[in-house]
C-alpha cells in the first residue's frame, strides 16, 4: 500500500480520492484494514476494509457496498443490505483476503436519507421502489462509482471478483479502468417484508436475483 497521508496533504490535492489513515479494524468477523480517503469532488469521508495480503494480485473478492443506515446499523426488513454487508465480511474472511468498499453518500441509492425515508413511506402506500423515487421527483438511482474504483486503484487492485448482484456496478467499474473477471452474486433469502422490494429490483432495475423465483411462484 502507498503511504499514509496527512489530513492537510489530503487537502493539497485538488480532486480525486485521496487517503489520509490506515488502521488496524478488529471485528467480529476477523481483523481488518480501515483504510480511510477524502473524496476531493465532494468532501466526503470514505473507507475501504482491507483483509489479507493484496497486493500484486488479480482477482481480488471486491464489495462495493451502499451506504444503508435502516439497514446496516438498524436491521431493517426493508431491504437486504444489512444482510449481504454480513455476508460480504464473512465472504472475504473465509476467502483469506479481499476489500469491502463502503460507500458513503450511498443512501438510498444516492438520493440521502430523509429523501429515502420519504420513498419507504410512499412504499408503505403501495408505491414500489422505482415509483417512489419519481413521485418524489428524484432519480431512480443516483449512485456513481467513480470514487470507489479510484480507491481500489489507489490499494493496487486492477482486477476484481465483485460480489454483487448489480449489473450497473460491474458496468461502472469497466468504465473506470477496474477489470471484473466475475461478478459473484449476493443472495439474501428474502422475507416478507422486502419480497416486494426485491422483485422490482429483480424487474426494473436488472438486478441479478434468481432466487426469488421460488418465491415468486408459491406465491
Amino acid at each position: 500500500m502507498t503511504e499514509n497521508v496527512g489530513v492537510l496533504g489530503a487537502h493539497a490535492q485538488s480532486s480525486g480520492a485521496v487517503r489520509v489513515v490506515n488502521a488496524p479494524l478488529p471485528t467480529t468477523y476477523g481483523d481488518f484494514e480501515a483504510v480511510g480517503y477524502l473524496d476531493q469532488d465532494r468532501g466526503e469521508e470514505q473507507v475501504a476494509l482491507v483483509y489479507g495480503d493484496i497486493s500484486g494480485s488479480e482477482n481480488i473478492l471486491v464489495r462495493l457496498h451502499s451506504e444503508c443506515l435502516t439497514g446496516d446499523a438498524f436491521g431493517s426488513q426493508h431491504c437486504e443490505c444489512g444482510e449481504q454487508l454480513d455476508s460480504a465480511l464473512r465472504a472475504i474472511v473465509t476467502e483469506g483476503r479481499g476489500v469491502l468498499v463502503y460507500l458513503r453518500g450511498h443512501e438510498g441509492r444516492g438520493i440521502g436519507l430523509l429523501a429515502k425515508l420519504q420513498a419507504m413511506k410512499l412504499q408503505a402506500e403501495g408505491l414500489d421502489t422505482v415509483e417512489a423515487n419519481i413521485a418524489l421527483g428524484l432519480p431512480v438511482d443516483a449512485r456513481d462509482y467513480r470514487v470507489a474504483a479510484e480507491m481500489l486503484h489507489d490499494l493496487g487492485v486492477r482486477s476484481v471478483r465483485l460480489m454483487s448482484n448489480n449489473p450497473r456496478k460491474r458496468e461502472a467499474l469497466l468504465r473506470h479502468g477496474i477489470q471484473v473477471s466475475e461478478q459473484v452474486p449476493l443472495l439474501i433469502t428474502p422475507c416478507e417484508d422486502n419480497i416486494t422490494y426485491l422483485r422490482t429490483k429483480r424487474e426494473r432495475l436488472d438486478h441479478y436475483l434468481p432466487h426469488l423465483d421460488a418465491v415468486v411462484h408459491s406465491s
